[in-house]
């Protein structure tokens, strides 16, 4: 029977790395993608196909599209297309680093690493979500259980699709100087909720992110599960934005929205972060441990 990938729908990890890969120039990838399906998928991995590795092989994923440059007002929204995406996740930092360090041998020489981030799980709540580096909670109206396998898993598309997803990754840099100067009732109003307590606030200006990202105020709804942490390096900090949907369209109808291009409105996130990659992946059903390729002719 096919299903999700593990990962996809279990809480995020203390310690996770983000890797992606490059199809090298003229490298057919059908040998290294035989491999990675043999390797096998658990709880500690996610893997996303790009669709540069799709076409490369003669195929189509139904639903698998370029992630979308979009220019609002004083918003520039980047697309960094890559061939395959992996969310290794776990506790152990180290352990991370020696998978990684295995994907990479797996896969060469038909695919180069071009990207490898890590990611943390910050300030854990009582109730063990994670929070930005701003401060506030993330993923609070997460969809939960039923609703998020609803949400975030293909159903009633045949044999190699159902139990697959899509996923948007997006890395966002913040300007933390620029958020801590604010009043606490501005970066409250920026986020739309309050960091106290993590109340919703009905006087937020329309331009809070909570306003502009409300799943439920659009036609048709816009759940997605996000699955973000943050990440730190010696230059910058930020957010790993990764969501997981059904189809892309409702991650791409919120960040549309976002940017100002449905009513003029920017999302007020922009004050203090921006994003600097972006790119659309498919996330392949698993079946029997491994990745079903059956959709992509493998």
């Amino acid at each position: 029977m096919e299903t999700a990938q593990p990962g996809i729908l279990l809480d995020v990890p203390q310690n996770c790395r983000y890797l992606t890969f490059g199809l090298v120039p003229g490298a057919d990838p059908s040998e290294a993608l035989g491999k990675l399906k043999e390797y096998g998928v658990d709880e500690g991995m996610v893997v996303g196909l790009g669709k540069s590795v799709v076409s490369a092989l003669g195929q189509e994923v139904d639903g698998l599209r370029p992630f979308p440059t979009l220019v609002g007002p004083g918003v520039d929204i980047p697309a960094t297309p890559a061939a395959l995406w992996f969310w290794l996740r776990g506790n152990d930092p180290g352990k991370l680093v020696h998978r990684a360090n295995a994907l990479k041998k797996l896969l060469s020489p038909a695919f180069r690493v071009d990207e490898v981030v890590d990611g943390f799980k910050h300030d854990e709540t009582p109730e063990g979500m994670g929070r930005d580096l701003s401060g506030y909670e993330d993923g609070t109206e997460n969809p939960e259980d039923h609703e998020a396998v609803e949400a975030a898993v293909v159903r009633g598309k045949g044999p190699g699709m159902d139990g697959s997803s899509f996923v948007a990754a997006q890395r966002w840099i913040h300007d933390l100087s620029t958020f801590q100067n604010m009043s606490q009732q501005d970066r409250d109003h920026t986020i739309g909720r309050r960091v106290s307590d993590n109340e919703e606030l009905d006087d937020a200006p329309e331009s809070a992110h909570v306003k502009r990202t409300a799943q439920e105020d659009f036609e048709p709804e816009a759940f997605v599960v996000r699955r973000s942490m943050p990440w730190a390096d010696a230059n910058n900090e930020g957010l790993e934005f990764v969501a997981f949907g059904a189809s892309l369209d409702a991650y791409e109808a919120q960040l549309t929205r976002m940017s100002g291009l449905e009513d003029g409105t920017v999302d007020a996130l922009f004050r203090f972060s921006r994003p600097v990659t972006g790119a659309y992946f498919w996330c392949p059903p698993v079946e029997d441990g491994k990745l079903n390729l059956a959709a992509i002719g493998m």
